[in-house]
């Protein structure tokens, strides 16, 4: 069983759902973070000065840190404390947020967006172990993992909105800064109102296995990232090699240990590796959705990154209705079935896209974001199912996996789908269109191309949404495969 630690009060009703509040408005801050500074970047370029190699390191050392982080700091948070560690987050968090200040080069920025990382490291699987420690129900439980399921969609596409009406006010700093007063008052109200928790039973925090994790997911994030920007080198093939090897070699060491630092058995349930493999497909496809369509409503329809932002508002509509009603409709008509019909509707909401007419009616994008976003009713259940796996002592564990779900999922879908997407557009470009124009949509605009380039980029949309529904389905059909009948929410039967 898990130690909880005296506090007052702290399984009261009121307060189970009032440090659910905390968790989830931290969470919130979090994954905005993860897009805002998209829509701050030229901004930011341009004041800094920063160059190509530059600006690549200020988006992509956030998720490489934070990859490589979570299973270490999920197995620390196990014997130190998983409420010490969430605060300790969101200091660190705030301090970061408020070094934009006195940031004066592009090193500066990329130093600081390492720190987030650290900080978001701690922050996001210990939000998912604390709810578990709060709702020791099932049913419980799983309304609270669907509310945190609909806070991440929620903040995945709000964080464009926040950053382009901030943008629109101010400079690229308060990008950052509008984290700190967000920060104070969940350290200040998480210290309140959470209970600490540990694992009566910690993973080993062995140097060799932090070593071999972190310099594995490291490897394989860094090695996806730069296959989609670049396409297939010898630097993302050595990046992938050595990260698969690194992170085999973890799992090898970790299967040899009574209590490893990373629970690596439960992947012999069923109930988890579904749940696993909900989670990764809907962060892969909802990711790509979010980067390509972004794209599109500010290119091909020429909206501003504000108005673009509140145009992606119906998919985050969907996540608020979605995710909270899974779990309810799921106890009537089974686990299995819901979980499988929020990725079918994800699926169809992708494929939606694929067969508008063109040009895309605005119209039937925002019922395609709808439906994507009603469909991350899956991802709630997935979540429900994988903290419901997993015992008591291996929390810690099965938060970091899911979070590495989220985070390589979101990955892919910039990576693959998002180089897709450029195949797309580059094969719909008359030949002998200009560099500048081959390399992006924007280096169309003003070009005898122009034309062309936008119907083709609206066309790469467009096999974006059915290459994500090919594979949702084929992940709905594993699901129905691999989950038992009587499979419930709290991952039993």
């Amino acid at each position: 069983m898990t130690a909880v630690l005296p506090t007052p009060a702290p399984t009261t009703t009121r307060r189970r759902w009032a440090g659910l509040a905390v968790l989830a408005a931290s969470l919130l801050v979090v994954v905005m973070d993860m897009t805002v500074l998209n829509v701050a970047l030229p901004e930011l370029t341009a004041d800094l000065e920063a160059g190509a190699l530059a600006q690549l390191w200020m988006v992509d050392v956030y998720s490489l840190v934070l990859a490589g982080l979570l299973v270490p700091v999920a197995a620390l948070a196990d014997r130190w404390g998983r409420r010490r560690m969430l605060l300790t987050g969101f200091a660190i968090f705030a301090f970061a947020s408020l070094a934009a200040l006195v940031a004066r080069s592009a090193g500066d920025v990329i130093a600081i967006r390492a720190l987030l990382g650290i900080g978001g490291a701690m922050i996001m699987p210990a939000t998912l172990s604390l709810i578990r420690a709060l709702f020791p129900d099932a049913r419980e439980r799983a309304f609270a993992l669907g509310l945190w399921a609909a806070t991440a969609a929620i903040g995945g596409a709000v964080g464009p909105i926040v950053g382009g009406a901030l943008l629109s006010a101010f400079s690229w700093h308060a990008a950052f800064l509008v984290n700190v007063p967000l920060m104070v008052v969940a350290l200040v109200a998480g210290r309140a109102l959470l209970p600490e928790s540990r694992s009566e039973r910690p993973g080993r925090v062995d140097a060799a296995g932090v070593l071999l994790s972190v310099g594995g997911m490291v490897a394989a994030v860094y090695g996806v990232k730069h296959l989609g920007k670049e396409g297939v080198d010898l630097t993302a093939l050595l990046a992938l090699a050595a990260g698969a090897l690194l992170l085999a070699a973890f799992v090898r060491r970790c299967l040899r240990q009574d209590e490893p630092m990373l629970a690596v058995g439960l992947f012999a349930n069923p109930v988890f590796r579904a749940g696993v493999l909900t989670a990764l497909v809907s962060s892969t496809v909802m990711i790509a959705l979010l980067f390509v369509g972004s794209q599109w409503l500010q290119l091909v329809q020429g909206w501003s990154p504000l108005v673009a932002g509140v145009a992606l508002l119906p998919m985050a509509l969907g996540g608020l209705v979605g995710p909270p009603l899974a779990p309810a409709v799921a106890a009537r008509l089974g686990a299995r079935n819901v979980i499988v019909a929020g990725l079918v509707v994800l699926a169809a909401g992708l494929l939606v896209l694929w067969l508008l007419p063109r040009p895309l009616p605005y119209a039937g994008v925002a019922i395609a974001l709808l439906l994507v976003g009603f469909g991350t009713a899956a991802l709630g259940l997935a979540s429900a199912l994988i903290m419901g796996a997993a015992p008591v002592h291996q929390a810690g564990s099965a938060a970091a996996v899911e979070e590495m779900s989220y985070e390589v999922g979101g990955v892919l879908g910039v990576a693959v789908l998002g180089s897709l997407a450029g195949l797309v557009y580059r094969g719909g470009l008359p030949a002998g269109a200009a560099p500048e124009a081959v390399e992006s949509v924007a280096g169309a605009l003003g070009t005898p191309v122009e034309a062309a380039a936008l119907a083709s980029y609206t066309d790469a949309f467009g096999v974006v949404g059915l290459a994500g529904a090919l594979v949702t389905m084929v992940v709905a059909i594993l699901v129905w495969r691999g989950l038992p009948v009587d499979v419930d929410v709290s991952g039993g039967h």
